[in-house]
């Protein structure tokens, strides 16, 4: 399955478009099936329809776990960092997961979850979240995890979409020196919620929490009453693995699906493609189990491949910037997947955090989440890297299940700033705001992809036109990704950021309708409109123009009202780093706004405008050019 030359990978790409479903079938060949497929794929962009590997039998977890008991049961699979690194780290082996997962398995089973039910996981960084995830899977459960930075407002709209049954979470959360309280927080949103039956709840930061007789229940007591055999349940390819939710062009958060069959086997095959995972490697991705890259990169992919993968509960600068450094030199980690934000923030710290860490067993480094900056590339491959890791710049996204444009460790040769050249089996095409596909080398557009590979979006839960309008709608035939791409002179990709109505703040992907609906919210604002701007760190900040519903008196309270009321509907993440009240928007006349305009403005670049004739009131433009931040 691993490419391991760059003629191998021409080969293996050449073969991928030729003939996929071959190319596909041969890769799955390598996992375990209780019945082999039917059909490898049928496919309809029109409608949104693709399907794998249909009529295939199998369980992700007995790729993930059971068939790695016999050869290397005693192999740790998971190593947790606590936040506090005074606490001892804990490993845990294949053998030992493989009995938490099916022992809380059957916690589930004995509270009535069955196959098909939605089951709502917001917990921290620890262990039990990846048994969590896995004992879903096991017993063919939907989960959902939710990052644990989301409000009871963004849980419970996504408890409600779904319909989940049950809610696992934590007393509480450690978080960098901060307690967050998990469980008052879920116990908030279940005030709207009326589906779930059943909360778990695991101690963690021993803070006192209301527990309700006949709703909830301690993790710890519940496991000593079930036993360790739990059978994995028969799965179709096709059936649904998880939800996930993302922030999109409309204020409602859209719940992306993903299946059993094609997503294992494009999370396994990137992972040890990309990385170039050899037996016996540490992998710490320093992503949140939360998002994508931790459902791909930290749980199923690496558990697949049998690899070991570092859990790390905590926040790269806390207790101060040399945390990540003391956890690879403690672990002799190989590969270390993290943030250009991450990457940017501790830059700003300086190297004396650095020195002093022996960083000699890495042997591989990747970047996730967002395009990364020349500088960044270029401190990451020099500080961290000692001139000697491949550093593989990855694009993909939460819809696409995996990786889907990166060089492949020490294959590929690399170029600071680009994503380089596809997987096999994923056919970019950039196209024209018309949708005319743009041929040759040195031209950019909007990129999309031409051909199904396993791990793509299925639908989005409950509103399948929902998918077909986003995704397929704006280039027939095509899936549309939503971002802005460059293709050189050598056909390497660089990813130039999202075309559409959605920001990408620290890799987090936060849609402008979001935001603004949360802002509006407050009493005192009449409408708001945002945008993204260049940001130092977070490479992309959120930039609100607000208008008030009287003359502000004090801006600094107002602003720090309008944070705390983001806060409290989407989450810290999404709260503006700059806001600036205004009169009035630029609008069109039939009513949109032109967040061109004031995107231009937020950037500082306020003398290209382009024309502002087709506004209902250009004066307001030069309003919002005097009082820009």
């Amino acid at each position: 399955m691993r490419i391991k030359t760059f003629e191998e990978y021409q080969v293996a790409y050449k073969q991928s478009v030729d003939d996929p479903e071959g190319f596909w079938a041969e890769v799955a060949q390598q996992f375990v099936w209780r019945k082999p497929w039917k059909k490898v794929l049928s496919w309809d962009f029109t409608e949104a329809n693709i399907k794998w590997f249909e009529g295939g039998v199998m369980n992700i977890t007995e790729n993930a776990l059971d068939r790695h008991l016999a050869d290397k049961g005693d192999q740790v699979a998971l190593i947790w960092e606590s936040n506090d690194p005074e606490d001892k780290a804990i490993s845990i082996t294949y053998r030992v997961l493989f009995d938490q997962v099916c022992r809380f398995a059957n916690v589930l089973k004995k509270h009535g979850v069955q196959k098909g039910d939605r089951v709502c996981i917001y917990l921290p960084m620890v262990p039990e979240l990846s048994v969590a995830v896995l004992a879903c899977a096991r017993i063919g459960a939907i989960h959902s995890v939710v990052f644990g930075g989301f409000s009871a407002k963004s849980i419970a709209d996504r408890i409600n979409d779904a319909e989940c049954t049950m809610v696992i979470t934590s007393d509480g959360a450690f978080r960098g020196n901060k307690v967050i309280p998990m469980k008052a927080t879920v116990d908030e949103a279940l005030v709207q919620c009326d589906t779930v039956k059943h909360v778990i709840v695991m101690t963690r930061t021993r803070t006192p929490v209301s527990m309700l007789k006949g709703r909830d229940l301690w993790w710890e007591d519940e496991v000593k009453l079930v036993d360790s055999v739990c059978a994995a349940e028969p799965m179709d390819a096709e059936d649904i693995l998880f939800i996930l939710y993302t922030s999109g062009s409309t204020g409602k958060p859209k719940g992306v699906v993903h299946t059993c069959g094609g997503y294992m086997i494009f999370a396994a095959y990137t992972f040890t493609n990309v990385f170039q995972y050899e037996p016996g490697e540490i992998h710490f991705c320093t992503a949140d189990i939360g998002w994508i890259t931790g459902h791909s990169y930290i749980v199923y992919g690496p558990l697949c491949c049998g690899a070991t993968s570092v859990i790390f509960e905590g926040v790269p600068t806390y207790p101060d910037a040399s945390r990540f450094w003391k956890i690879i030199e403690k672990h002799k980690v190989n590969i270390l997947y993290t943030a250009p934000t991450a990457i940017r923030s501790l830059m700003s710290f300086g190297l004396d955090y650095v020195n002093g860490h022996d960083l000699s067993s890495l042997t591989k480094l990747g970047s996730v989440g967002e395009p990364i900056n020349e500088e960044a590339w270029h401190w990451y491959k020099t500080n961290i890297g000692a001139d000697d890791c491949p550093l593989v710049d990855t694009w993909w996204q939460t819809e696409t299940g995996g990786i889907m444009i990166s060089p492949l460790a020490g294959i590929t040769p690399e170029k600071p700033t680009f994503a380089s050249l596809p997987l096999p089996g994923i056919q970019p095409v950039l196209v024209d705001e018309s949708g005319n596909e743009i041929e040759g080398n040195g031209v950019s557009g909007n990129l999309c992809i031409k051909f199904p590979w396993p791990g793509i979006i299925r639908t989005t839960y409950g509103d399948h036109e929902r998918a077909k309008q986003t995704y397929f709608s704006a280039y027939p035939g095509m899936y549309f990704t939503g971002d802005g791409c460059l293709r050189d002179e050598d056909g390497y990709y660089r990813i130039t950021g999202r075309v559409d109505d959605v920001l990408n703040v620290s890799g987090h992907r936060i849609g402008t309708a979001e935001v603004e609906n949360a802002i509006n919210m407050h009493l005192g604002v009449v409408e708001s409109a945002v945008v993204g701007y260049p940001h130092d760190i977070k490479g992309q900040g959120i930039y609100a123009y607000v208008i008030a519903e009287k003359s502000v008196h004090d801006p600094e309270m107002f602003k720090k009202d309008i944070a705390a009321t983001v806060s409290r509907i989407i989450g810290p993440i999404a709260k503006p780093d700059k806001v600036q009240f205004v009169t009035g928007l630029p609008k069109t006349r039939s009513g949109k706004i032109m967040r061109r305009i004031l995107k231009k403005i937020s950037e500082g670049d306020v003398n290209n405008l382009g024309d502002t004739s087709t506004l209902l009131d250009p004066a307001v433009v030069d309003d919002i050019k005097k009082g820009a931040l």
